[in-house]
């Protein structure tokens, strides 16, 4: 290595792997860097499964906030890029590390932000405007080599980090009940802290306890990446799981509803299918994606629009986006 670039992005898994694009940009900017990328150190993983990060560096703050400061234990980097906000809040914490650059929005050398662009198309656009090319749709992550726990199973994933962005329980149970009476073997995952939400949703479907996956704590990285690869099918709000739906190539249904699909929805693609009923020529973001209600537009959404929307998937068995590697 001759020398060392830092990258802020110290937010969840959907965050991370929306900024699989520009950080593979960067790999290809600068193969000769150690890149290091600031995140929450449950990300470690998932980090190392995009294969284009060389070290964690962990930092997490409340919430969605910034860290207000990073333990940079070498000397100033070469280069800091910001992917976390478009600020002083991130970026500041950068500046604290004196590197010979900085890559970053509104500031008197960069672009401008634009509130209404698609997360991945945000960063690239970043990059793009400083020299760096970009691919928006480099997102793919290797299948893993593990086998998945529940080979075929559809995954029902009824939580997320804020309620506006849950779907009732009652809905989730139903549409798993309804696709276990087609034929379907379900799965209920939770993330940590989830377990009550997803013993519900399973008791609402008629499923065993054994049903549900996680709920103490996360499913480990690598299981959950094996079980999203490996299943039949996903069913999930915005939250980071489907992201990792999109980056393995598994058929999924993404109920949308405080922020519309075309700033954080999986590309246009048969597999992936996106509900979502905002009002015509309405407002990318007409509600509070971080609310304590589920959003009015999510309960638009009706369990029959769920289950026909999974029924019309594509069967596509091992078929998977071509990638170079495999997740071990």
């Amino acid at each position: 290595m001759t020398g060392r670039l830092v990258v802020l992005r110290a937010l969840g898994l959907g965050d991370l792997l929306t900024a699989v694009p520009a950080l593979r940009a960067l790999r290809r900017a600068f193969p000769e860097h150690e890149t290091v990328l600031v995140a929450p150190a449950r990300l470690a993983d998932a980090v190392a499964a995009t294969g284009a990060v060389d070290r964690l560096l962990p930092a997490e703050a409340p919430g969605r906030a910034v860290p207000a400061r990073i333990d940079w234990p070498w000397p100033p980097p070469d280069l800091a890029v910001d992917l976390h906000g478009n600020g002083p809040l991130s970026r500041d914490p950068l500046r604290a590390l004196n590197p010979a650059g900085l890559l970053a929005y509104a500031q008197p050398d960069g672009p401008a932000w634009q509130a209404d662009e698609h997360e991945r198309d945000r960063w690239c656009r970043l990059l793009d405007w400083y020299g760096i090319a970009a691919d928006p749709t480099d997102l793919h992550l290797p299948v893993p080599d593990r086998p998945s726990p529940l080979p075929g199973a559809t995954v029902v994933h009824p939580g997320a980090d804020a309620a506006a962005r849950r779907w009732p329980a009652e809905r989730f149970g139903a549409v798993a009940n309804a696709l276990r009476a087609a034929g379907h073997q379900v799965v209920v995952t939770a993330g940590a802290g989830e377990g009550a939400l997803a013993r519900l949703v399973a008791r609402h479907a008629g499923l065993p306890p054994s049903s549900v996956l996680g709920g103490r704590a996360d499913v480990p990285f690598e299981e959950l990446a094996a079980l999203v690869a490996g299943a039949r099918a996903v069913v999930v709000g915005d939250t980071g799981l489907a992201h990792l739906a999109t980056a393995l190539g598994t058929p999924s249904v993404v109920l949308f509803g405080p922020v519309a699909p075309r700033l954080w929805g999986p590309p246009a693609d048969p597999r992936h299918r996106v509900l979502w009923h905002g009002d015509p020529g309405g407002a990318a973001r007409p509600g509070d994606a971080h609310g304590d209600r589920t959003d009015e537009r999510l309960l638009r959404i009706t369990t029959a629009e769920v289950i026909d929307a999974v029924h019309r998937l594509p069967r596509l068995g091992r078929d998977r986006p071509a990638v170079a590697g495999r997740l071990r």
